[in-house]
């Protein structure tokens, strides 16, 4: 597999502001040295509980913030290191869906001047080949021309993720930050929407980073799954061999999270108990040692590396360490 995105010793950290003098008395600590790689045309599921920095870390990867360090390879040139100008031309390629369509859509502008607004920033002014353009992706996305002259108060929150999504793959790009993009919509509009991201992703050839929290939409959509704890990467696989064979307790318990109507369900589950610790002062060693029921001596001063389960398949867990 050709490789679209390498992220390298990705770490981010917000700064905690103290009084009127600005000054700093502590960080958040988002990311914490994340390596990572995303290849062409797959996608990619990130998974975890709030506040474990996924939203932060596809971010980063478009550089709508700035990481402390690290590297963003896309293309063999490190994004981190571009100027205004240069990313100008990156944003052609890689685009995002927010979370909310609601808050993502301007109320003011008409559903034209919105699937419009792309190629006036991309100074783009063939009007006959916007307008085609902006026909074929609204048919693309299973609506119809007339809702052009509409405004986004119009629609229902499953029709405006549609008119969202339309925007971010009107210039046709190659990569796809999809932010938690069905958690807004009910359940039965979720799969319509996550059928559209499959059916668009084999039409366009597009690679996607899918971040959610639900493990069953990560299942149904993803060819790899990363599970993100505390602004770290714990566990990463594909999808198939992270449900059949996981083997880091947060994933185990992210699994036993997940309803199951069943008679032959095992009894033993792993509960979670307590919340995320804060990314103010995260703990020594394993992050997820003060809430892991096989917690070990060396897990609450030692750091584990990655282990190798297999050539696809690594886990952040000394219960993993040959």
């Amino acid at each position: 597999m050709k490789e679209l995105f390498k992220i390298k010793n990705l770490n981010m950290q917000y700064p905690i502001i103290d009084g009127l003098m600005g000054n700093v008395k502590g960080y958040v600590y988002a990311l914490n040295n994340i390596n990572l790689n995303i290849y062409e045309n797959e996608i990619l599921g990130l998974v975890g509980e709030s506040g474990s920095g996924k939203s932060t870390l596809g971010n980063c990867i478009l550089k709508l913030i700035n990481p402390v360090s690290g590297e963003v390879i896309f293309k063999n040139e490190d994004i981190l290191k571009k100027s205004k100008k240069e990313l100008k031309n990156f944003r052609k390629s890689a685009q995002l869906i927010f979370q909310n369509p609601y808050m993502s859509l301007n109320p003011r502008m008409k559903i034209y001047d919105i699937l419009k607004e792309p190629f006036i920033v991309n100074v783009i002014k063939n009007k006959k080949e916007i307008n085609e353009k902006i026909i074929k992706i609204v048919n693309l996305i299973g609506m119809k021309e007339e809702i052009l002259n509409r405004y986004p108060h119009e629609f229902s929150g499953g029709q405006r993720q549609r008119i969202a999504i339309a925007r971010a793959i009107i210039l046709k790009p190659e990569f796809i930050v999809a932010d938690e993009p069905v958690s807004a919509l009910d359940v039965s509009i979720q799969a319509q929407i996550v059928n559209l991201l499959l059916e668009l992703k084999n039409h366009l050839n597009l690679t996607m980073l899918f971040i959610s929290h639900d493990l069953s939409i990560i299942k149904y959509i993803s060819d790899r799954i990363a599970v993100m704890y505390l602004g770290e990467i714990v566990e990463i696989a594909e999808k198939e061999e992270l449900f059949k064979n996981h083997k880091h307790p947060y994933t185990e318990a992210l699994l036993n999270a997940v309803p199951v109507i069943s008679e032959n369900r095992k009894n033993k589950k792993i509960i979670l108990e307590g919340d995320l610790p804060s990314p103010q002062n995260p703990p020594k060693g394993c992050k997820f040692h003060t809430r892991c029921p096989y917690v070990m001596e060396k897990c609450k001063t030692e750091y584990p590396s990655f282990f190798d389960i297999n050539d696809n398949h690594k886990v952040r867990c000394f219960l993993s360490e040959k």
